[in-house]
């Protein structure tokens, strides 16, 4: 792998990550990460939206008038969020129904519009999927750990595995929509820290 196809790939995980660092996609962010696995759910979900989005935009780049990009764009998303909704109804309809209305707005997720613009339509299709694969990774990465949180904070489990006692009182605010601000400003802020940023 060539520098520049290792440096589009890491790009999304860690120096340009959509969540901790560019602060885009925040409404499934906060909205579904109540769960370990609905965050997993979610980042796997915008992931595959993201990579074949990107290497369908680079394929009709060239095809595509000037005047009607962004629509086009936003068709080719589109369909690619209907084949996901139809996959995720059949083969896990449980994380489908928790994840809910999250799943049609993927179409209108900044990250993906924002990849498809700024980079899938400049570049080659192996480059793009690079892309793509990191910025879904860091996507991921960030919904998972922000949705892990806010498990073992508010519920005393992680992917639905209790490791408390019954007695116990796990602070809810995490899994309501405040902790999801909270938690999510602590992992900026350490973010923030180890990247030297003020």
């Amino acid at each position: 792998m060539t520098n520049k196809s290792l440096d589009n790939f890491t790009r999304g995980i860690i120096r340009e990550n959509p969540v901790l660092v560019m602060l885009l996609g925040m409404c499934p962010t906060l909205g579904v990460t109540t769960s370990a696995i609905n965050g997993l759910g979610m980042g796997l979900a915008t992931m595959f939206v993201l990579m074949l989005s990107n290497i369908a935009i680079s394929l009709v780049k060239k095809i595509i008038p000037d005047i009607v990009r962004i629509p086009a764009f936003i068709v080719i998303i589109a369909s690619f969020v209907t084949v996901l909704e139809m996959l995720m109804q059949g083969f896990a309809p449980k994380l489908y129904s928790s994840l809910g209305i999250y799943i049609p707005l993927i179409v209108v997720n900044c990250i993906i519009l924002g990849r498809a613009e700024a980079f899938a339509s400049k570049n080659s299709i192996f480059q793009s999927l690079l892309d793509a694969l990191g910025m879904g990774l860091g996507f991921t990465l960030a919904l998972l750990l922000l949705g892990s949180i806010r498990e073992i904070l508010g519920n005393g489990s992680l992917f639905d595995y209790s490791f408390i006692s019954e007695n116990a009182n796990p602070v809810l605010l995490f899994i309501m929509p405040p902790g999801a601000f909270l938690a999510l400003g602590g992992i900026i802020a350490v973010v923030n820290k180890l990247r030297g940023t003020n």
